[in-house]
């Protein structure tokens, strides 16, 4: 069922609408990492952003400014953003744990006239003295930034250029085109609020759902929460899903409360795609793949994914999609080459720093890197992001593709493939394994071999080596750069 039509309002007057017609309710649940929780009301909310924005206003804070947030998920980096919206600014997260060379790198990029982080807390618990009623409306002309390092390592941001104003398609549940989702939705924040997903979840919160926000992700306590709240949905990666269903008795928990799933960031291993239809049933997991340029989108939900086994989806919400050669020809179905995008929200962005937009045809398509190919129904189907493509003795290895094969091996708990530098085939597939029992990793002739069952065999690792652990961001992304540099590239 479509919404009503509601006029555009700032974040301001909808934030003071929500705490006006549920003062008392619950906002947010933090779960924190010492198993307490702390909570907030939409009125506390409320009138805690709006002291906050009185004291930015007071630093000379304003419209188009910019503010970089590095704290780790917590009410406060909630009440930080609101207050920056509220003064028309623009909230930008970054990892709160960076070494000091690298936040100092990455604020140069951001260059924001206001730096929250953790020796802010203090000054932040100050202003509970200020004066809590409403600050002048404004409207922030971009939304938000999202740091990442891109495929080179160094930093890059995203910056939104959409205005901060609220209608009522922002926030609206992602399943909406399949099924109606009633409302309000109970959101869970698994991962780290300084990625795409987990802040995409604060516009979720601004359409009037309850967020339950995870301190640090931890599996268990997902499951826990999931029953304690009756959390109705989570996004989450490939890599958090694959922990949560790896949980001993996870299948008799209670998932009653689930009205959906979304799986984004990555290829997903089918088997993972089966372990959680298990869990929760077809039409209540969906699995998506965009990036935070926002160039597009594509989705779908498990029940055509099993029609489709392997496939991101079709084209979503105006989505369309094209495959295309290295000399800009589109290709037809079956044939793998650049994927490019078009949505209603193509190009708006900029990346801060003066980097290069991505490439983009005369006609608005535009791609991220991603190699894939259509079939004849047009499901997209990844390969991979052409700069991980390993070239090795001549031929294409995608390293999805083999980590998707491997992760099924029963004595795999998580794994990374990359090429090295080889003087016989220029670069080797060589796989970085996370043995599921650290003190007895498999045999290496058994996962060559194991891999042999599903791969062809110049896609087989030429060389395994283990490892106590991925070296994860806390949202599961991994740099495959940093792990070829460290092994002699």
């Amino acid at each position: 069922m479509d919404e009503p039509a509601v006029e555009p309002i700032s974040y301001t007057r909808r934030l003071a609408d929500l705490a006006a017609e549920h003062p008392d309710e619950i906002a947010v649940v933090l779960a924190r990492i010492d198993g307490d929780e702390d909570v907030i009301t939409w009125e506390e909310l409320d009138k805690r952003s709006n002291q906050i924005a009185r004291r930015f206003l007071s630093q000379g804070l304003g419209l188009g400014d910019r503010v970089a947030i590095g704290l780790r998920n917590s009410i406060e980096l909630l009440l930080v953003s609101l207050a920056t919206w509220k003064v028309g600014a623009t909230p930008v997260p970054l990892r709160w744990d960076l070494p000091e060379w690298e936040r100092t790198r990455v604020l140069e990029v951001i260059d924001p006239k206001v730096h929250v982080d953790g020796d802010s807390l203090e000054w932040l618990q100050a202003t509970e003295q200020l004066d809590d009623s409403p600050v002048p409306d404004a409207v922030a002309p971009q939304t938000h930034g999202i740091c990442s390092s891109g495929s080179t390592g160094s930093p890059k941001v995203v910056l939104i250029e959409r205005p901060g104003t609220w209608d009522a398609s922002i926030g609206q549940p992602f399943p909406t085109e399949w099924m109606d989702i009633p409302r309000p939705q109970v959101v869970m924040t698994p991962g780290p609020m300084y990625h795409t997903n987990g802040f995409h979840t604060l516009y979720n919160l601004i359409a009037g759902d309850r967020l339950v926000v995870l301190e640090k992700f931890d599996a268990a306590r997902i499951v826990d929460l999931v029953e304690r709240h009756k959390v109705t949905t989570i996004t989450a990666t490939s890599t958090m899903l694959q922990r949560i269903a790896d949980l001993p008795g996870v299948d008799d928990r209670d998932w009653s409360s689930i009205s959906w799933v979304l799986q984004g960031a990555a290829v997903i291993a089918p088997s993972l795609v089966h372990r959680w239809i298990e869990l929760i049933g077809a039409d209540r997991f969906f699995m998506s793949y965009g990036m935070t340029e926002g160039l597009g989108l594509t989705a779908l939900r498990a029940d055509e994914w099993l029609a489709h086994p392997g496939t991101t989806g079709r084209g979503y919400r105006e989505t369309q999609i094209r495959i295309l050669g290295p000399d800009g020809q589109v290709l037809p179905p079956g044939e793998i080459g650049d994927i490019y995008l078009k949505s209603p929200s193509t190009g708006l962005y900029r990346y801060l720093g003066g980097g290069e937009r991505q490439p983009a045809t005369a006609d608005g398509f535009s791609t991220g890197g991603d190699l894939g190919h259509l079939d004849e129904e047009g499901f997209l189907y990844i390969a991979d992001r052409r700069v991980d493509m390993i070239v090795t003795g001549g031929a294409n290895v995608y390293p999805a593709e083999v980590e998707s094969a491997l992760i099924d091996h029963p004595d795999i708990a998580d794994i990374v493939v990359v090429g090295l530098l080889d003087d016989e085939w220029g670069r080797r597939v060589h796989a970085i394994i996370e043995p599921a029992d650290k003190a007895n990793p498999p045999p290496v002739d058994d996962v060559v071999a194991y891999a042999k069952t599903k791969l062809a065999s110049y896609k087989v690792p030429k060389t395994v080596e283990f490892v106590d652990a991925i070296p994860r961001s806390e949202a599961t992304k991994v740099s495959r750069a940093a792990l070829i540099a460290e092994r002699g590239g």
